[in-house]
Formats: C-alpha cells, sequence, structure tokens
C-alpha cells in the first residue's frame, strides 16, 4: 500500500540551487549566502507569511552544513519533546562527532518557559537553534532567546517564483499521469493564472490547490480531438479555470485575522484615511473584507478614526461613520460593505483635525497625575435641605440668565487645578469658526476677570 505524500512536501527542494524565492537573503554576496561560504553558522529566526519556505530553508541549511536535523513543532511538542532533542543531539555528537540543527516550527507558540529551556543549550553549542514564525518575534518571542538569534525576514513569493513551482508540479503530477495511465497534463493558461491570484505568494497553497484541482481534470473527447490534430491531445488531461474554481472558495488573499498582517493593514488603512487618500483607504478596506476580515471590526474602526483624525473639522464624519455600521448591522455582506467604503471615502476626503484626540490625551494625563479633585461646591446640585445648609450650589451662576448665554469669568475646574488649554482647534473644516468663538469667549473671561480684580 502506498502511503500518501502530498504535492508540496513530494517538490519540496533537496538542493540549495533549487530553492525558490528569498533572493534578497540567499542572492549573491547576500547574508544567508555569506554565512555558507563564511562556515559560521549561527541560530536564527525565520520570520514571514506561511508557504514562504522556512522549513525547507532549515532543512536545506542543515543538509548543506553536514548537520543531522531535528523538527519540533510548539503546537505539538513541549519541554518533555525539547529535552529528548537535547540529549539526542547530545549522542549523536558523541556517536559521529557530528552536530545538530534543531528547528522549531511555530515557536511564537511556544511560552516563557518553554522558550527558556532552549537557551543553555544554544549558548553551549549542544544545536544551532533556527524558530519559525509568522508572528512578530519582537513581541512573540523572549529577549534572551532574540538576543542568541538573528531574526531573517522571509517574504512572500512573487508571481515569476510562484510561476516556476507550479511549472514543477504540473509536471510532476503529468509524470505521475504518464506512468499509471499513460496520460498527460496539460493546465491551460488561464487556470495557471487562477491559481497564481489563488496562491497570494504561498507556495504550498498554491500546491495544494493544483494537486486538489487535478483531481477534476477531464481527458480530451474524441469530439474535442477532431478540431484539432489527434496526435497532439491523444491520451492528455486539461485542467481549466472552471476546475479550479471548484477548490478555490472564499477569499483568494492570504488574510491573518489575529497576526501581524492583520495588524499591518489595519494600520494603512487608518494611515491612508489620516493622509487624505480615499483611494488608498477604500484599497485597504477592501483588501481586508475580501481577506475575511469581521466587517463590524472595520466599522468600529472607522468610528474611531472620525473622532480621532477628524473631530470637530466636519461633526458628519462621526454621523457618515455610525450609520454605515449601523446600515452593515441591517444589510449584512455583501450589501453592507458598500456602506463602509462609503464612511472610509468620506473620511479621507474630510477636513482633519486631531484637536479632540489631543485635548482627551491631555486631560486624561491630568486625571492620572493629579488623581480624585474635589467637585467645587458651586458646581453641585442641591436636591436636598441639608446640601443647602452645606453650600452645594451657591454662588452658581445660570448660563442662560447672562449675556449670550455665557457666565463671563466663571470657572468649571476643581480648585486646586489651574485653568487648562486642552483643545486647540485647527485652522481647517468647522473648527475655523470653533477657535474663533473659544477666542471670544477667552476675551469675555479676561474681562469679566479683570473687573473683578479691579
Amino acid at each position: 500500500m502506498t502511503v500518501y505524500q502530498p504535492l508540496s512536501d513530494r517538490l519540496r527542494p533537496q538542493k540549495l540551487e533549487d530553492y525558490v524565492g528569498q533572493t534578497h537573503l540567499l542572492g549573491s554576496n547576500r547574508a544567508l549566502s555569506r554565512m555558507f561560504s563564511s562556515g559560521n553558522l549561527h541560530s536564527m529566526v525565520f520570520w514571514g507569511p506561511p508557504g514562504t519556505g522556512k522549513t525547507t530553508l532549515a532543512r536545506l541549511i542543515a543538509k548543506q552544513s553536514d548537520l543531522q536535523f531535528i523538527s519540533l513543532s510548539a503546537v505539538l511538542d513541549g519541554v518533555k519533546e525539547v529535552r529528548a532533542a537535547v540529549e539526542q543531539a547530545k549522542l549523536h555528537r558523541q556517536q559521529f562527532q557530528q552536530g545538530t540543527l534543531l528547528f522549531v516550527d511555530e515557536v511564537h507558540r511556544f511560552n516563557k518557559a518553554q522558550q527558556d529551556a532552549f537557551l543553555p543549550f544554544v549558548e553551549d553549542g549542544t544545536f544551532i537553534f533556527i524558530g519559525a514564525t509568522t508572528e512578530n518575534p519582537s513581541f512573540e518571542l523572549n529577549n534572551a532567546l532574540l538576543s542568541r538569534a538573528r531574526v531573517y525576514v522571509l517574504r512572500s513569493l512573487e508571481e515569476s517564483e510562484l510561476a516556476q513551482v507550479l511549472e514543477r508540479g504540473i509536471d510532476l503530477l503529468s509524470a505521475d499521469l504518464q506512468q499509471a495511465a499513460g496520460l498527460r497534463l496539460q493546465v491551460e493558461e488561464s487556470a495557471c493564472q487562477l491559481l497564481l491570484e489563488a496562491a497570494d505568494g504561498d507556495a504550498r497553497r498554491l500546491l495544494n490547490l493544483l494537486e486538489q484541482a487535478a483531481d477534476f481534470a477531464e481527458p480530451v473527447s474524441d469530439d474535442e480531438n477532431s478540431e484539432s490534430d489527434p496526435t497532439e491531445s491523444a491520451g492528455l488531461v486539461v485542467l481549466n479555470q472552471d476546475h479550479c474554481k471548484e477548490v478555490i472558495q472564499g477569499g483568494l488573499r492570504r488574510f491573518d485575522k489575529g497576526g501581524e498582517a492583520f495588524y499591518d493593514q489595519i494600520s494603512a488603512l487608518h494611515k491612508s484615511v489620516r493622509g487624505s487618500d480615499p483611494n488608498a483607504a477604500l484599497y485597504w478596506l477592501v483588501r481586508m473584507l475580501d481577506g475575511g476580515v469581521d466587517p463590524r471590526y472595520l466599522a468600529r474602526r472607522l468610528v474611531r478614526m472620525a473622532s480621532e483624525e477628524i473631530g470637530n473639522a466636519d461633526n458628519r464624519a462621526l454621523q457618515v461613520a455610525v450609520n454605515a455600521a449601523e446600515a452593515y448591522e441591517r444589510l449584512g455582506s455583501p450589501e453592507g460593505d458598500l456602506a463602509l467604503a462609503h464612511a472610509a471615502t468620506y473620511l479621507a476626503v474630510a477636513p482633519k483635525s486631531n484637536a479632540v484626540y489631543m485635548a482627551y490625551k491631555a486631560a486624561l494625563k491630568d486625571v492620572q497625575q493629579h488623581g480624585s479633585f474635589e467637585v467645587p461646591l458651586h458646581l453641585r446640585n442641591a436636591p436636598t435641605k441639608l446640601m443647602s445648609e452645606m453650600d452645594y450650589g451657591k454662588g452658581y451662576r445660570y448660563a442662560h440668565d447672562e449675556p449670550d448665554a455665557f457666565a463671563a469669568g466663571e470657572s468649571y475646574f476643581p480648585e486646586e487645578m489651574p485653568e487648562r488649554d486642552y483643545y486647540e482647534p485647527v485652522e481647517r473644516g468647522l473648527e475655523i469658526k470653533i477657535a474663533a468663538k473659544m477666542q471670544h469667549l477667552r476675551e469675555l473671561n479676561a474681562k469679566a476677570i479683570y473687573k473683578r480684580r479691579s
């Protein structure tokens, strides 16, 4: 009985020359190329999206450096397996005088204690350590471990690189068909393009989709043969675009809903709105929707942007964002997605002001630094006789009874605090008028205080 082996595993390169991608690390005079040339192997962390060749590269480094390769998975293994790997590495060195490369996939899944378990053995040279992660090592790995390993960023494969991988996969599947049934596999150009797009930089996903789609490929019929050279189409199995669509479901783009890519794209959307670029804002919004982000999360972020980036420069921005969130709740996807696009583009072109945001942060800093000052007596309500006798509300000036509904010279801060100017409107949008109004009120206050003192 033949044990099934995925196409992606069967095509794993056995020589460094066959490795596809990461030319920024493996090209002439690049970091890993220099490491091979010098022979100075060191521990490292490979950080990059799925399907970029982290495991394969670790295997090739071990092979190139004549090291025993031990692989662990942080998802499945724990400290017990780490200890067993350490003992295996020590025994192997004693018996064969050969070093070991310990590879840990998804290393960010290990907790601090598990990560610390590697440290003494990395330091004493028991093994060369390579960890692979899809998450930002700065946030997910211990500083102690990071200080002993160099971080290398692996990039998503470009379309030309994916095309090389696809060609190899087609050749291998065609060879399998030839051996099993005397048939040849032909993949139409439109099908190839669809597979490359669906892979989204992930070589493993590309090969998995190709292998699944090949199950739907159909032999060319005699009727089809009659329209072309029978000698060219005889024994041909054709994989077309429709077959590929059978296995490509959901969003085509890779999207990590809780990882680095998630926060990078949210950041790009927010900065596009702040930078008043509606086209870029729309791109990142649609990119995230296509990738499977929860649209309600995007709606909440848009509401936040309306206050943080626009504020009183255009009060309609918050209304548009809230209305878009409510519209999505009523319509759902895909109809409600358009309301979010409406809001994103409006926020991008609206006049910008972070005055409310900065004022909020300044007020929050005061509250945190100065503690809980008492509310001045004149600002307190006096709903009972006892409170009135205690002078609650005494001396309070009812603004509506004053000229222009403004109690000039009145203070509303705690007595222990000097007046603060948290909110400083900008010279854009509605805040131009707000700034003028605030300046007028300051002048009235100044006159009232001067009269009181004189």
